[in-house]
């Protein structure tokens, strides 16, 4: 296919390798142009993640100890079932597969975002250390204080943060680079593990157990109470993630090339940093640190798309469909006992993990 050249919105002309992008054009109420511009390819293998992402979720509304056939389940959404199998699908099952969904998408984009910092692969908030630092916020409160949900929660936001800025400092060298970013976070990332071993062997029995069962990554025993927060601020990140994603794009080009597209590059890869560690603090608070959706959803999602990098919409929807497949199983497995999800994820991760380091290495 020949590259096609389209002036973009500073002026300048960009060339397009990519897969044909459908272009459509909508006269808005004032009489000028819309231009959307459609991946097609991107648009099918979202619909059809979706698609597997609502299949896994049906199955899993409807298993348990009190089976409900699939078309219970459907007709139960719709507000047409028994008062029993309401009970059961609406009130107890529904919220943790909605927290599975919303967590999941949340991970994938935090992993995009910072696999597009980083220009790596390697380049998760599992690997650089952000869901470290906010497992330590969290065992704080939990330790320390004893606190509720809330006040874990909190704590593990303020983690990630701390974290995320410890880290930023520390390789900033008149700019960052994402090589130097992923080395210091690993290291810290080490440092505050070992910290963290440290607080659980230094608690009483019973509060080292509770934080064990957190510190494992689980959706068990989550309501609709876990589910509104989480509900809440991702909505409220999400269009910031959207909002920034252009730039995100700009400055995988290289920064003296994103300074020259009149991108401010210092400012937006640190609200890039904020907002990717907002979305891995939010997980952290509800659900403990479940590893390796960020890291293998968006470069899974690339791989399905074709796309040279990697993207925020097939991210989010690639870590739904990731997490709520890993919940079904963790559920299922050794039914009627109950994994935590975390331990699923770490298993399916450290294949994913070890094709990735031996495709890179192939690449040397």
């Amino acid at each position: 296919m020949a590259p096609t050249k389209a002036a973009n919105r500073f002026g300048r002309t960009a060339v397009d390798f990519g897969r044909p992008i459908r272009v459509l054009r909508l006269h808005d109420l004032r009489g000028g142009r819309l231009t959307l511009r459609l991946d097609t390819r991107a648009a099918i293998v979202c619909l059809l993640l979706l698609t597997v992402t609502a299949t896994i979720g049906i199955l899993t509304l409807g298993s348990g100890e009190y089976t409900v056939p699939p078309g219970d389940v459907i007709r139960a959404l719709f507000g047409d079932a028994t008062t029993k199998v309401h009970m059961v699908v609406i009130e107890w099952r529904l919220p943790r597969v909605l927290l599975a969904v919303l967590c999941g998408a949340a991970l994938g984009v935090s992993g995009a975002i910072f696999q597009s910092l980083t220009r790596n692969p390697l380049g998760s908030p599992d690997i650089i250390g952000f869901n470290t630092g906010a497992n330590t916020g969290a065992l704080a409160v939990i330790m320390l204080a004893h606190g509720g949900y809330y006040q874990v929660a909190a704590g593990a936001m303020a983690g990630g943060i701390a974290t995320a800025a410890v880290v930023y400092l520390l390789a900033y060298r008149q700019g960052i680079q994402g090589f130097r970013l992923i080395i210091v976070g690993i290291g810290i990332s080490a440092l505050l593990a070992s910290f963290n071993t440290w607080m659980t062997l230094k608690a009483d029995l019973e509060t080292a157990m509770a934080a064990a069962v957190w510190g494992a990554g689980s959706l068990n025993g989550l309501s609709w109470e876990q589910l509104g927060p989480v509900a809440v601020v991702l909505a409220l990140l999400l269009p910031v993630v959207l909002f920034l994603a252009s730039r995100m794009r700009m400055l995988e080009m290289g920064d003296d090339t994103a300074r020259s597209l009149g991108v401010r590059v210092e400012p937006n890869r640190l609200a890039l940093v904020v907002t990717g560690v907002a979305l891995t603090a939010l997980v952290t608070a509800a659900a403990g640190p479940i590893s390796f959706i960020a890291l293998a959803a968006p470069q899974l999602a690339r791989r399905l798309v074709r796309s040279p990098g990697v993207s925020v919409l097939p991210s989010a929807v690639m870590g739904a469909a990731l997490l709520v497949t890993s919940d079904w199983v963790a559920q299922r497995a050794f039914a009627p006992l109950q994994l935590p999800v975390g331990v699923v994820t770490v298993s399916i991760g450290g294949v994913y993990l070890i094709w990735l380091l031996l495709g890179e290495a192939r690449r040397q």
